[in-house]
Parts: C-alpha cells; sequence; structure tokens
C-alpha cells in the first residue's frame, strides 16, 4: 500500500503542513510587537484561520480544473512568497502587510488540506483509511519540525526578531514543488466508473445520511478540539494559576494525542467499520468532558487533553475516510470542497469564539456547551446506520 505516490504526498505533508504551527505559535507574538492596537495582537492568527476557511472550497476548485500535482505546486510556491512577505513585514514592522501575508498563508493551507484526499486516492478505496492515517501521522514531524526551526532561525537578523522565522517558512513550504515533480497521477489506481457522470447539488449531498454523518462528524470534531484545546491554555495559566511549563505539556501531549493514533487507527476502521470508530470517538470526547468537569488539577488536564486527541483522531479520520467512500469520482472535487468549507468554518467559528468563552464562562460551562454537538455526532451516525441496513435489504430483496 505504502507506494511512491503516496511516500512522496506524506513527506510534502510534513514541510507543508508547518505553516500552521509556526503561525500559531509566533503571529500572535509578532502581533503583539507590532500592532499599533494591543488587543489586535491576534488578529493575524485568526486571519490565517479564515483564509483557510473562506478558500477551502477553491482549493478544491482549483484542483479540479489543474490536477492535484500542480494545485499543490501552485499552493507551495505562493505560500512560500507569503512567507516571504511576512518575513519583510516584520522587518519594516508593517502590521497591515504581516495580516494580509497570514492571511494568504491560511489559504495555502487549504490547499495543504487536500493531501489527505489525495492520499486516499493513491491506493484502492478500501485502503482509504490507513492512508489517511498515514499522512495525518506525518503531521507529528510538522508540529516538531515547524515551531523548532521558527525559534532556532528568529534570531538570523539582528534587531528583527521572528524576521528569520518567517524566511525559515518560505524554505519550509517551497521544499514540496521539488519533491512533487516525482508525482504521477497516472500511476493511481484507475477509478471504475464513469469521471463525466452527473454531479448532485449540494442539498441532495447533505439529504445523503451517509455523506451527511461523515461531513458532521469532521466538522464537529474539529470544532470540539479547538474550542476545548484553544481555552486550555487559558483556563490553566489565567484562571487556575497554573505555570506556562505545564501548560505547555498538556498541549504538546493534546497534540502527540491527535496524531499518534493514526499508527492504527486506519487498521481499526478496516477491521471494525466507520460507524463503531465513530462511536467511540465520541465516547472518548464523552470521557474528556466529563474529567474536565470533574476537577481541573493537572493530571486531569493532561488526561482529559490526550483524550481530546485520540477523540479528534478516530472522528476525523473516520469520518474523511468515509466521505471518500461515498461521491461519485465525477464529483470528487465538489464534494470534497463542500466538506472542507464547513469543516474549517466551523472549526475557525470555535476557535475564534473559545477565548472570548473561557473569560465569559466558567471551564465546567465551557466543557457542558460541547455535549450536544457530541450527542448529534452519535445521533446522525445512528441514523446513517440504519439508512444503510435499509439499502442492505433493498439489494437483499432485490437480489
Amino acid at each position: 500500500m505504502l507506494n511512491k505516490n503516496l511516500i512522496i504526498l506524506t513527506i510534502c505533508q510534513v514541510f507543508s503542513f508547518t505553516a500552521p504551527p509556526i503561525t500559531v505559535f509566533i503571529s500572535g507574538i509578532v502581533g503583539l510587537k507590532i500592532s499599533p492596537i494591543a488587543s489586535l495582537a491576534t488578529l493575524p492568527t485568526s486571519l490565517s484561520i479564515v483564509g483557510t476557511a473562506v478558500f477551502s472550497f477553491f482549493a478544491a476548485k482549483i484542483m479540479s480544473k489543474i490536477g492535484r500535482k500542480k494545485g499543490f505546486i501552485l499552493s507551495s510556491t505562493y505560500s512560500s512568497l507569503a512567507s516571504l512577505l511576512g518575513a519583510y513585514s516584520i522587518y519594516t514592522e508593517n502590521f497591515i502587510l504581516f495580516c494580509i501575508s497570514c492571511f494568504v498563508i491560511g489559504t495555502g493551507i487549504a490547499f495543504t488540506h487536500q493531501y489527505r484526499f489525495a492520499a486516499a486516492e493513491t491506493v484502492e478505496k478500501n485502503e482509504s483509511s490507513r492512508a489517511i492515517s498515514i499522512l495525518l501521522l506525518a503531521t507529528i514531524l510538522s508540529a516538531l519540525i515547524g515551531p523548532n526551526v521558527a525559534n532556532f532561525s528568529k534570531n538570523i537578523i539582528s534587531d528583527h526578531l521572528y524576521t528569520g522565522s518567517y524566511i525559515s517558512l518560505a524554505v519550509l513550504t517551497i521544499i514540496p514543488v521539488f519533491l512533487l515533480v516525482f508525482y504521477r497521477a497516472d500511476k493511481n489506481p484507475k477509478p471504475k466508473e464513469n469521471t463525466k457522470g452527473n454531479q448532485r447539488s449540494y442539498i441532495e449531498l447533505l439529504l445523503n445520511p451517509i455523506i451527511l454523518q461523515a461531513i458532521v462528524t469532521a466538522a464537529f470534531a474539529y470544532s470540539i478540539m479547538s474550542f476545548i484545546m484553544t481555552a486550555t491554555p487559558i483556563s490553566m495559566y489565567k484562571m487556575h494559576g497554573f505555570t506556562l511549563g505545564s501548560t505547555s505539556i498538556v498541549i504538546q501531549s493534546h497534540i502527540i494525542g491527535m496524531f499518534l493514533p493514526s499508527l492504527i487507527t486506519g487498521r481499526l476502521i478496516k477491521k471494525f467499520g466507520h460507524s463503531t470508530i465513530i462511536y467511540s470517538g465520541a465516547l472518548i470526547y464523552l470521557i474528556c468532558i466529563f474529567l474536565s468537569f470533574y476537577d481541573q488539577t493537572f493530571i486531569n488536564y493532561l488526561i482529559a487533553l490526550v483524550l481530546l486527541g485520540i477523540g479528534w483522531n478516530f472522528l476525523f479520520i473516520g469520518g474523511t475516510s468515509l466521505l471518500v467512500l461515498c461521491y461519485k469520482e465525477s464529483e470528487k472535487f465538489k464534494v470534497q470542497g463542500f466538506n472542507d468549507v464547513l469543516v474549517f468554518s466551523i472549526q475557525s467559528i470555535a476557535s475564534l469564539t473559545a477565548g472570548y468563552s473561557i473569560l465569559k464562562f466558567s471551564w465546567n460551562e465551557i466543557n457542558l456547551a460541547c455535549i450536544p454537538l457530541v450527542l448529534l455526532i452519535i445521533l446522525i451516525s445512528i441514523r446513517a446506520d440504519f439508512y444503510k441496513k435499509k439499502q442492505n435489504g433493498i439489494v437483499k430483496k432485490l437480489g
């Protein structure tokens, strides 16, 4: 299964996905340094998230016109140029220019999220969950490489702190261009169906219980994870008096929890089915919420955030790999773009409201607010399972 195209895409994912952790790690600090108004310090970070959400549909649309290879090369090239613009804006202390660069980097991240669908296309459909798992597992390297390289290079240009970080990001994001030269789409498994077929409308897609299950699972998994994760540092450091070191350990453990289970998630899906893994992810989310609600000790935060990461992994890979099985070849870019617009728009709303919510409400209330979304994942999955059984019953009768 680990073919040449999948290996190339996985390595490209590692370097392309250094943009999100570097943006989260540095842009707020830079914003605080060069922003004319202190309250706007996190605007660059927010704009990168908005850029990803807004451009998700266009990323899929562009790839449908020019192909995966050219689409990834295009995004890597302009993401690198946007990073250089970010470096220049820090050097000149131009906050508006820095905001623009972060927004453009965010649009490049929208293309990066398409790597998981491209990975699924390098293997047969029944192996798609494992291919996606391998790709997401590699993201651990992105989380390690990005912030460390950015921190190491921050003083390259003296008297202009963090200018070097964005120069480094420009180098990291251009690397996939050279690797993608060896990517061959014609070596991927050929689709058995007609690629020129009719496409369903967006309403028709949402009316399909299985597609709805896939989209809702991925979207709510991301929104719940972002909401709690973004609120955690504020809750730990500001509300409950934990040190920055303790808070950092919890967040780093959470990131490992997000991606390390990818070692087995694909195999579990293949063995037990998508719905079983989705129910398991939802249950893990509920345990996480219970632990967070029960007590606010360091151990509780640590275990809860690791569980939050594992639950996200099960739900996001489960939802994404299920979606791959639901659409016709002729409508794959339409469905993928539609899915990502919904997933990352909801995620961006959750992330942007988390900071305000934790200051306005208690940590317990933050966690309780997530329970209806978890229950909705479960209910929609139950409905989809009934639909599958009904469809299987009709097929057997016809047979």
